[in-house]
């Protein structure tokens, strides 16, 4: 397929990679873009795989818990103007009260706020703030205690990033400091332990591993052992109880847990506007537009 400027573009601006390394890529597996990103970082040449985590909408994520039982919600609008008002505020807040009881997303659009389901409610909204509005995700946990934790609150239970973490024991400070550390991990935990992670995440780790270690031109032997240790850094970065822990770097959060008492069970993390992307113009195309040109 042709590949476009606008598609290298895109590659760069996702993998810090250079202009003709970019091209190459996305040449190289016809204009895949993951594909493309997988290539650079076999070659060396991604500085990161950053793909589509980058914020790129507006709304919040509320959380509610009831229990032990706990959920987020992500209710995106199209500016963060919106996302201040106190209307679609409180909109968000019985949303997420509406999803203790149901278990998806699905489910949650046909439940009910005040007899109207939350659909309507949400269409409302839309109709009266004048702004587009969308109820994206939902995520619950369950366990024998769920704290939550809210990054950048908007207002209580509300903010850009939504945290629930779920636990046994009774140290309900240091299970909110985990949930602290969910918010704030980079890179961001994808699972709770390993047999919780992926497989599909896994292998294809694996495989890219595999393709770096052969461009050293080392043995089979030697890449084998290469990859051993590359799979376990890769693991322990990015399951929850194998990450160091912020709090105190010295401990892996599992370790940290012992210590407290504490078991830790479950967690969800929910960012507004993750993967999502928007596309946006320059400065001087959008005046050249707004003014008829």
């Amino acid at each position: 397929m042709a590949i476009t400027a606008s598609m290298v573009k895109d590659l760069r601006e996702k993998t810090g990679a250079g202009m003709m390394d970019a091209k190459k890529a996305l040449t190289e597996t016809d204009g895949d873009m993951e594909a493309a990103i997988d290539w650079l970082r076999t070659k060396g040449l991604a500085k990161a795989a950053k793909k589509s985590g980058r914020t790129a909408a507006e709304g919040l994520v509320g959380v509610a818990v009831d229990g032990g039982t706990g959920v987020a919600v992500e209710v995106n609008s199209e500016t963060d103007f919106v996302a201040k008002n106190a209307e679609f505020q409180r909109m968000v807040s019985a949303i997420a009260q509406a999803g203790l009881k149901v278990g998806d997303v699905e489910a949650l659009k046909a439940a009910e706020i005040d007899g109207k389901p939350v659909e309507t409610v949400v269409t409302d909204a839309i109709a009266k703030i004048g702004e587009n509005m969308t109820l994206r995700r939902m995520a619950k946990v369950e366990g024998e205690n769920v704290v939550t934790y809210v990054h950048n609150a908007a207002a209580d239970g509300m903010g850009k990033i939504g945290v629930l973490v779920a636990y046994t024991g009774s140290d309900d400070t240091f299970a909110r400091q985990v949930a602290m550390h969910v918010a704030a991990a980079d890179p961001r935990p994808q699972a709770l332990n390993e047999s919780e992670l992926d497989a599909a995440v896994v292998d294809k780790e694996r495989a890219i591993q595999m393709d770096i270690a052969r461009e050293s031109g080392k043995p089979e032997a030697v890449i084998e052992k290469m990859i051993e240790g590359r799979m376990k850094k890769f693991l322990s970065e990015v399951t929850l109880l194998n990450q160091q822990f912020v709090i105190d770097p010295d401990k892996t959060v599992a370790a940290a847990a012992k210590d407290a008492g504490v078991e830790i069970t479950g967690f969800v993390r929910l960012e507004v506007g993750e993967g999502i992307e928007v596309e946006k113009e320059d400065f001087a195309a959008e005046v050249a537009k707004a003014a008829g040109h």
